[in-house]
């Protein structure tokens, strides 16, 4: 199955009206003491400490699904997507970056993570260009029957991590993805070295201006409702 939100579903959770899921499932799935913000809202979101936090259920079938955050680097998910196919959410917390591939002398992130051993997901980065032509795609981990869009590009170890690589095509924009050969809860990516690998090495691309980075979880099913906690999180550039 394709792992990856076209353009127009991206842009749709700027865009689109709040559809309100629950308040209760909110408060339930909060964690024990009070978040600084929470939502159950399809496209809730808001802006923490520089990082801008996302609901983001643009999937078909979903179920109920809350987000809470006690910054934009410690947050999670309670979600409760049927057993059926096709990506349901794509809950995230972003930053911006606004600068060229060829203008950044770094760019790295930190995760940490505890993720549920049921139910079909990935945990993610999701690197776009500001034209949005462009989404690389880095999984940390990943469970049940989920995979990437594209077809295989052999392995590549950049950025600390050895990666099973994919590319493909969505219709609307390159897709990019990189599957950690093991699963990961937690580690440091540099993620400038996996950009200038495609721009340079690989030529897949030319100097995009990157914009959004994006970290969350691609969730397909945890029917009964299961939680995905971001323990902690950083992007930084320069």
């Amino acid at each position: 199955m394709a792992a990856t939100r076209t353009l127009g579903r991206l842009t749709k959770a700027l865009l689109a009206p709040a559809l309100a899921l629950g308040a209760t499932v909110g408060l339930a799935s909060a964690p024990a003491h009070a978040a600084v913000w929470s939502s159950c809202d399809q496209w809730g979101n808001t802006s923490l400490n520089g990082y801008t936090l996302y609901n983001n259920i643009w999937g078909s079938g979903a179920g109920a699904q809350c987000v809470w955050a006690n910054s934009g680097t410690n947050w999670g998910v309670w979600a409760d997507p049927p057993n059926t196919g096709g990506i349901k959410s794509y809950p995230n917390a972003k930053k911006v970056v606004n600068k060229p591939i060829t203008s950044l002398t770094s760019l790295t992130s930190t995760y940490n993570v505890t993720v549920p051993s049921s139910g079909a997901y990935n945990t993610s980065y999701d690197i776009w260009d500001t034209d949005y032509d462009y989404e690389i795609m880095l999984w940390v981990n990943h469970n049940g029957a989920v995979g990437p869009l594209g077809t295989p590009q052999g392995s590549v170890t950049l950025g600390g991590h050895t990666w099973n690589v994919y590319k493909g095509n969505n219709g609307a924009n390159e897709v990019f993805s990189f599957l950690r050969t093991s699963d990961s809860s937690s580690g440091t990516v540099n993620l400038l070295p996996i950009l200038k690998w495609i721009k340079d090495t690989k030529g897949w691309m030319g100097n995009e201006t990157i914009g959004d980075v994006q970290f969350g979880y691609e969730i397909t099913s945890s029917a009964g409702g299961l939680d995905f906690r971001t323990n902690n999180l950083t992007v930084s550039s320069s």
